[in-house]
């Protein structure tokens, strides 16, 4: 017999490239001892992680599912971008049993977290002046892959729009970039914003050092961020110098297309171990390096969202709104 009262919760879920995130919401609040991870690569697709969990969960019955998928999501269906996943309403609703079910984009529902995260798990980086409620938002990840999506709070509630903009070409501000672009470009035939800003991409931005200093050789993210967390490996703190510069551009140049005067929030698993980085490395000189419009980049403030839970959060709070 389930320990959870029926049809009361609602089962949400973050599906990444690497791991998939689960656990119960009552409202807009997680049950925290319902939270459980699962690795992508011992299952088959997601279906039969929901009914894993579920079991584990004592066969609770959901009245609603929500999923975020790293991935483009159109009518329904979403497509995993580094994961050869799909995931849509009829594999949601026989894999939970649950009346209501949603597909978000994980950057959307990372922007439906936005005003229920913690303020302890909110790391700043670049003041600005408060902004009025209604200002736009950004949520921009970094992780498995890349990705922003806007946040608009409009007379109807709520919308945060998808995008896939880690897939748009590499900008390019000098010489050094240029042959990273073109490095990048001939290991994968297009040099896309997430092919550096990610975490696959802090590592060829360490090979491609190496290969330009005639000793190439290869570490992981994690490798190369405990190099530079110790101090031990030079090379890595190239590598992570570089990697917050670009990143500093890439954010900057999307908020000049969305103005997000209420605030950018880097998310993802990348973001949170680059933080403590972020300034020292030249990420607010490399936002603000606008020309002309240097000093009006004053007006975003810059955060880090330091909650691996908050997408989970956004499930809960946008089917809350659609289903109290």
């Amino acid at each position: 017999m389930s320990r959870h009262p029926a049809d009361t919760l609602t089962l949400v879920a973050d599906i990444g490239g690497t791991n998939t995130r689960v656990a119960l919401a009552h409202g807009v609040d997680l049950l925290p001892d319902t939270i459980r991870r699962y690795s992508n690569r011992k299952f088959p697709g997601l279906e039969t992680v929901l009914r894993q969990y579920i079991s584990e969960e004592d066969g609770v019955d959901c009245k609603g599912a929500c999923v975020a998928v790293a991935g483009p999501v159109r009518d329904g269906v979403g497509t995993m971008t580094n994961l050869d996943w799909t995931i849509d309403s009829d594999t949601l609703h026989r894999a939970t049993g649950a009346e209501h079910v949603a597909i978000l984009n994980d950057l959307q529902a990372q922007g439906h977290a936005l005003g229920f995260v913690d303020e302890a798990n909110i790391r700043p980086v670049i003041a600005a002046a408060p902004a009025a409620p209604q200002a736009v938002r950004l949520v921009v990840g970094v992780g498995t892959g890349f990705n922003a999506a806007p946040v608009f709070e409009t007379d109807t509630g709520r919308f945060v729009a998808p995008s896939e903009c880690g897939h748009a070409n590499l900008p390019i501000r000098n010489e050094h970039e240029l042959e990273l672009c073109q490095f990048v470009e001939t290991a994968h035939g297009f040099p896309a914003v997430e092919d550096v800003l990610s975490g696959r991409g802090l590592e060829r931005v360490y090979l491609f050092l190496g290969t330009q200093a005639g000793d190439a050789h290869e570490k992981s993210a994690a490798e190369i961020m405990a190099g530079v967390e110790d101090g031990s490996d030079p090379r890595a703190i190239e590598a992570a110098r570089l990697f917050v510069k670009i990143l500093g551009t890439v954010v900057g140049n999307l908020s000049l297309i969305q103005l997000p005067f209420g605030g950018v929030y880097l998310v993802g698993g990348v973001a949170r171990h680059i933080a403590p980085y972020l300034e020292p490395f030249g990420f607010s000189d490399a936002f603000r390096d606008k020309g002309r419009f240097a000093g009006f980049m004053k007006n975003f403030s810059v955060s880090v969202i330091e909650d691996d839970y908050a997408a989970l959060t956004g499930c809960a709070s946008h089917m809350h709104n659609i289903y109290p």
